[in-house]
């Protein structure tokens, strides 16, 4: 069992981590769900450990009932809970809550994401970021974990997620972004964090952002 952690990311959501060190069989024993359709082995140990991971947190969650909405978001209808998922190997990370939007993103170690950079951040945050590796990966998983929590088909990284502050706050980072969309601008936080291995951001809900 690789189980890293399970945690709450703010007083409504609970997210955990998992390092895939398992095969396949270990994660299908009772899900109601198999994936035959994904020919690739490694892509489809994601895509169960993710499953596995939100039966974990609920253990009653509908994975049958995961579909895609008008806009790619993964949704289960009427939302009774809001989840993301997400996953670089070995790892995958999961967050669940009741709420409002859930966003969650970790990125393994990755030179070409230094390398690309000018590629998701505008001038002005590579200015903010200078050239940290940690900071530029923990700025592609905040952006990711945007672009989840927002839902909206084709926003662009370096024009409409945007990150004004990232200020660490031990043992967490503490980002404020800029969410441009086709709906409203709307800034958010997320909380961060780096390890040796991973970046890893998820955007904090608050009772004044949600239906509380």
């Amino acid at each position: 069992m690789a189980l890293v952690r399970i945690w709450n990311t703010d007083p409504y959501s609970l997210a955990a981590i998992w390092k895939i060190e398992e095969p396949s069989d270990f994660f299908e024993q009772g899900l109601p769900i198999r994936f035959p359709e994904i020919s690739l082995p490694r892509r489809r140990l994601e895509k169960l450990a993710g499953r596995y991971l939100l039966r974990l947190l609920k253990r009653d969650f509908p994975l049958t009932k995961i579909a895609p909405d008008a806009q790619d978001k993964p949704r289960v209808e009427g939302n009774p809970y809001y989840f993301s998922i997400s996953h670089s190997w070995p790892y995958v990370t999961v967050i669940l809550n009741s709420y409002g939007e859930s966003g969650i993103d970790i990125q393994c170690w990755h030179p070409r994401i230094d390398q690309l950079q000018h590629k998701f951040l505008s001038p002005a945050e590579q200015r903010l970021l200078g050239q940290d590796p940690g900071k530029i990966h923990l700025a592609w998983s905040a952006k990711e974990a945007a672009y989840k929590w927002a839902g909206q088909r084709g926003l662009r990284f370096a024009e409409d997620l945007l990150i004004r502050t990232c200020q660490f706050r031990h043992p967490l980072y503490g980002i404020t972004l800029h969410v441009n969309g086709s709906q409203e601008i709307k800034n958010i936080q997320l909380e961060g964090l780096l390890s040796e291995e991973y970046s890893l951001a998820y955007v904090v809900n608050r009772p004044s952002d949600n239906r509380l």
